[in-house]
């Protein structure tokens, strides 16, 4: 059993808070973590069991009345349960009276946002960090934001370090390796597919969702087009962009908004989009470590998306609150990651897949350092290299596997 971090805050917030959410997407161990957590005297009921579900939304109020403290599970399957649970922890006020879980962002569904406002705590469960494999300390976001540049005493490297990315971090996907990992990847977007979709949205071309997918797979890390990605399909921009909404309220990927600063105005306003799991976007792109062995141009992506990926999981369980957002101006100089904290500090970080870094790789951290001003704390090249290597003040190349030495 691998240790999942945020479970320090689940802990912390159950003492003090009336309602905590654990959301996460489905395979990532949401259920696993609850059952440890809570004590006896919770009870545990999941919204996966028909009957449960079909009693929730007949009589939300009756379903919760009789509960003195209790974990549900799947939560976004019956959302008029919310108000039900709003009434219940409003009679009966005390801290850690029930342990949520949802497959879904619910905080973007406004009846349920609205309804627990203020008597609710959110904590996100990404699938496995490499920290966490490895049990291993997290501390790459509070070293970078000291100034401190980041090391990795015993760094992966080569195919070893293609074969983490190309694994990604979820759970059941880890057990299986070669065919059966990749198998397990695509049969896992099935479900999802099939089952989750309708629980948040009314969409009326659900045929349509696996194929959006896969035109996204192969345009992941590139400037959101809605018009361009959803025209493959016969599809207008308007339907376009709610159904990646939908895509991304069920993490499967994010819509990155980019950068902004008073200090240059030549910065490009388009969102970005990116996956949130690097070995369900390798599976939807065919990649395998074989064929990274022979070519490695297409992994420019997937690197990305494994980067990124870690980098919020570490911040989902951080004391400070991050921003993630990217940069790119009009002359084209781009950050993949740009990280700020809560006093607005900044860092950059780039990703890539190779051993060789130079001076000029640094041109957009350089611009973002000079937009930033005084603020700018590390300018930060992530790549398959053993050792940290300074490109002069506040500027270094670093392995990825920093990310979690």
């Amino acid at each position: 059993m691998y240790p999942r971090y945020v479970a320090r805050r689940i802990r912390e917030n159950l003492t003090d808070t009336r309602v905590v959410l654990l959301c996460g997407p489905r395979q990532s161990g949401k259920t696993t973590l609850v059952r440890q957590i809570v004590s006896e005297n919770f009870r545990f009921v999941t919204l996966d069991d028909p009957t449960f579900l079909n009693a929730a939304q007949a009589d939300p109020v009756g379903f919760v009345r009789d509960f003195d403290k209790a974990v549900i599970d799947e939560v976004q399957r019956a959302p008029r349960l919310m108000l039900a649970l709003k009434l219940a922890v409003d009679a009966d006020p005390r801290p850690g009276r029930f342990l949520l879980t949802g497959s879904a962002d619910l905080l973007t569904i406004p009846r349920v946002a609205d309804s627990l406002a203020g008597r609710m705590a959110l904590v996100r469960l990404l699938p496995l960090a490499q920290s966490e494999l490895r049990r291993s300390s997290a501390t790459f976001l509070d070293k970078a934001f000291a100034g401190m540049p980041p090391s990795a005493p015993d760094p992966a490297v080569g195919n070893k370090l293609v074969e983490i990315i190309l694994a990604g971090g979820y759970p059941e996907a880890l057990a299986r390796s070669g065919r059966r990992r990749r198998n397990w990847h695509l049969d896992y977007i099935d479900a999802i597919m099939q089952r989750d979709i309708r629980d948040i949205a009314r969409i009326g071309q659900l045929s349509v969702m696996p194929r959006l997918l896969r035109v996204l797979a192969e345009h992941a890390g590139q400037l959101v087009n809605y018009s361009g990605f959803g025209g493959q399909l016969g599809m207008n921009h308007v339907t376009t962009q709610k159904y990646i909404s939908v895509l991304e309220n069920l993490y499967l990927l994010r819509v990155v908004q980019p950068w902004h600063s008073n200090r240059l105005k030549r910065l490009i306003k388009s969102p970005k989009l990116q996956f949130l799991d690097s070995g369900l976007l390798a599976a939807l792109r065919g990649l395998t470590p074989e064929t990274a062995r022979r070519n490695r141009a297409p992994l420019g992506a997937i690197v990305e998306t494994f980067v990124l990926s870690e980098l919020l999981k570490i911040a989902s369980w951080a004391e400070e609150r991050y921003r993630f957002s990217y940069f790119r101006d009009k002359d084209g100089n781009e950050v993949d990651i740009v990280i700020e904290d809560e006093q607005g500090r900044v860092i950059g970080i780039e990703a890539k897949l190779s051993a060789t870094v130079s001076r000029s790789d640094f041109s957009g951290l350089r611009r973002l350092a000079a937009a930033s001003g005084d603020q700018f704390v590390m300018g930060l090249i992530l790549c398959d290299h053993e050792q940290t290597i300074p490109f002069g003040n506040q500027f270094v190349a670093a392995p990825i596997a920093s990310l979690w030495s």
